[in-house]
């Protein structure tokens, strides 16, 4: 099949090279705050863009300066471990790849999840493995290796499908709001108010703090600030923002592919029917696909 990612091990859970097992292990111990925020995503589902929105929030619509990265003021929780993220300041807000089971959980801390439709997701996770060769060793890996990784859920932080299962069955309670990654494409600024109004931030009664952060927070933007998010990407390698936008996996998924990817949804996320998120998108997949959808399925 071909030479694939390479990861650290621990406990059955692949993490990226590079990443402490000491510092993974101490974030499954963290203590959370009751004003803690935590973004809780799926790795490639507009994680780095949420965190930038949080960031521009909490800062009166202030970027980052040139000498700044985002992950030492929005940490990595499996990355950094529980001390440094101790170490903030309160209130904090914390980066977090874990599943529902895993994540250090308050009643009272607010948990943001981001989800972006899968087709979209191993494209850009793709992208992201080849990116890093000192954290996958991956740098001349094809698509179709991953694809087959990513499948079987053999991948960093494990299987799209349970994980994203996982937070949606969360989505009742109070303290857990759930975006798509394709709804804050589509309509930055009112996600941008959602966002607000959930962590408490003045922005949601600020139309001008809420342009500021519309302003910073663009893609565009992003994109010619590669280094506030990322310092260890080598240059020759696909930027660590680098196209977003909803429909690429068309030009990368056959419609085998996408027929196990859609089999692989109906087979894990059960009664979550990850499809009455992304109708449109599941239905140019099954299109794409040959694949029928039953009278009831499409109800």
């Amino acid at each position: 099949m071909g030479r694939k990612p390479s990861y650290t091990w621990h406990d059955g859970f692949a993490m990226p090279m590079g990443f402490p097992v000491e510092a993974f292990a101490s974030a499954l111990d963290y203590e959370p705050d009751a004003d803690d925020v935590f973004i809780a995503t799926y790795p490639k589902c507009g994680t780095t863009w949420t965190q930038y929105i949080v960031y521009l929030l909490t800062h009166r619509g202030q970027p980052l300066a040139a000498s700044e990265l985002l992950g030492d003021a929005i940490p990595h929780l499996e990355e950094v471990g529980r001390q440094t993220v101790e170490r903030l300041s309160r209130p904090r807000t914390i980066k977090t790849h874990f599943p529902y089971a895993l994540v250090p959980k308050h009643a009272d801390a607010r948990y943001l999840v981001v989800a972006r439709n899968p087709f979209d997701c191993v494209v850009s996770f793709y992208h992201h493995t080849r990116g890093f060769p000192k954290h996958y060793d991956f740098a001349d890996g094809t698509f179709d290796v991953f694809f087959e990784c990513f499948i079987a859920g053999n991948v960093d932080f494990g299987d799209y499908f349970e994980h994203t299962a996982s937070w949606l069955e969360q989505t009742a309670s109070a303290n857990v709001q759930l975006l798509t990654y394709e709804a804050i494409w589509a309509e930055p600024r009112a996600a941008i108010v959602a966002i607000a109004e959930f962590i408490g931030a003045e922005a949601a009664e600020d139309p001008r703090l809420v342009d500021a952060v519309l302003e910073h927070s663009s893609l565009s933007r992003m994109r010619v600030d590669q280094q506030r998010w990322s310092s260890r990407r080598p240059e020759d390698m696909p930027a660590f923002v680098r196209k977003g936008g909803v429909g690429d996996w068309v030009n990368y998924l056959s419609p085998l592919q996408c027929r196990r990817m859609l089999e692989r949804s109906s087979a894990v996320t059960g009664t979550t029917r990850l499809e009455t998120l992304w109708p449109d998108v599941y239905a140019n997949a099954c299109a794409y696909a040959g694949v029928e959808k039953s009278a009831e399925e499409t109800k």
